[in-house]
């Protein structure tokens, strides 16, 4: 057996397209980039067909760039200056609206990887932003650069590349004060080895931060200046939605060797229940008791997976009796009362549209039993 990478990071995935957009636009760009401003957008938007403009010993002549990010251009575009600048990119939103997708896909048009990844934790400590120590090396040879371990953010200073910080807010205050110096500054001090090192041109951070969890370290004024925020919301359109969810379902299953079936009746029920919990308002316009759960289209994408592997590996012919299952799975998280408001959306919106559309909202309620057992 060969194996597999579970995932696959952005510029691996999408490495001819990189190319591609490479040779397709040969204009400025600003220092230490692969691609120029616009074909980063292109990148990260996609949906496009392109042509090059004169023949490549390497690429080939046309190419669809597959469309990665679902969002508004102008988000996109005000991401790409700020990195092109010289201040940090902070992306904000709920959880679940593809922060950190977006993060990877920019790190990787930009600098080529979006390996350089810090994750903020309450265990993050100031030597995972700076450096550490080879502690055998050390106790032989005594602080040399040989025994320096440099953190992400260090390699990407001397790269001149992005570097990335998940969940920025998680880290204790005293991590993001490291930060401070380090974007205001541009260098890094190893007073152990007499060295500032200076950061090469093409060094740039992005950071995320949940909305729902500002709260856990709050971030200082002087960090907050350091940064551009942008806020990444949730897809407002319903189609968007329920193709990206589609297309992201069926590339989970692909790894398994198998093709998305899931009824396109039952996953578009599926996201547009997800959307009502999570707006608090029925696509009709009708008021919905929203869950303390995060109804975020993350989630929508992992339902929908699990729905195409049950039907793949135990032979289930109607999803539409798998759907009421899982939404309690995921409803039923963080508070004991989200069943109660799932089982009012049912006698609400579920109800109201059993008795105006055909399947599948009239089989889901009938299925509103598995919700009180």
């Amino acid at each position: 057996m060969t194996e597999q990478p579970q995932v696959t990071p952005a510029e691996q995935r999408y490495a001819a397209e990189l190319e591609f957009l490479a040779a397709y636009d040969d204009g400025p760009r600003p220092p230490g980039w692969r691609l120029t401003p616009s074909a980063v957008v292109t990148f990260v938007l996609g949906g496009r067909t392109l042509e090059l403009p004169r023949p490549h010993p390497v690429a080939p002549p046309t190419m669809e760039i597959s469309r990665k990010f679902v969002g508004d251009r102008s988000l996109v575009e005000r991401a790409v200056v700020t990195l092109a600048g010289d201040r940090g990119l902070l992306l904000v939103g709920e959880p679940g609206t593809a922060k950190s997708m977006l993060s990877e896909l920019l790190a990787a048009a930009v600098s080529g990887s979006s390996a350089l990844t810090v994750q903020g934790t309450a265990g993050t400590t100031e030597e995972h932003l700076r450096y550490g120590w080879n502690y055998g090396l050390l106790l032989a040879k005594g602080p040399t650069e040989e025994a320096l371990v440099p953190s992400p953010v260090l390699t990407a200073m001397r790269r001149g590349t992005v570097v990335r910080i998940e969940e920025v807010t998680r880290c204790l205050p005293e991590v993001q004060d490291a930060l401070v110096s380090l974007l205001s500054d541009r260098r890094m001090s190893v007073p152990e080895l007499g060295l500032n090192i200076s950061s090469t041109e093409g060094f740039t951070v992005i950071a995320t931060a949940n909305l729902r969890d500002r709260g856990v370290s709050e971030m200082s004024a002087a960090l907050k200046r350091r940064f551009n925020f942008e806020t990444v919301p949730p897809i407002g359109d319903l189609e968007s939605e329920v193709d990206l969810v589609r297309r992201q379902a069926g590339a989970a299953l692909a790894r398994h060797g198998q093709d998305f079936q899931v009824d396109d009746l039952v996953l578009r029920a599926l996201v547009t229940a997800f959307r009502d919990l999570r707006s608090g308002q029925a696509v009709e316009g009708w008021q919905v008791e929203r869950p303390a759960t995060v109804m975020s289209t993350a989630e929508a994408v992992g339902v929908a997976t699990s729905m195409g592997l049950q039907r793949t590996y135990l032979s289930i012919e109607d999803e539409t009796s798998l759907l009421p299952g899982y939404l309690l799975g995921t409803v039923h998280k963080d508070d004991p009362e989200d069943r109660g408001r799932l089982l009012a959306y049912w006698d609400t919106a579920v109800r109201r549209r059993a008795e105006t559309d055909a399947l599948p909202w009239r089989k889901l309620h009938e299925l509103r039993h598995v919700l009180e057992a």
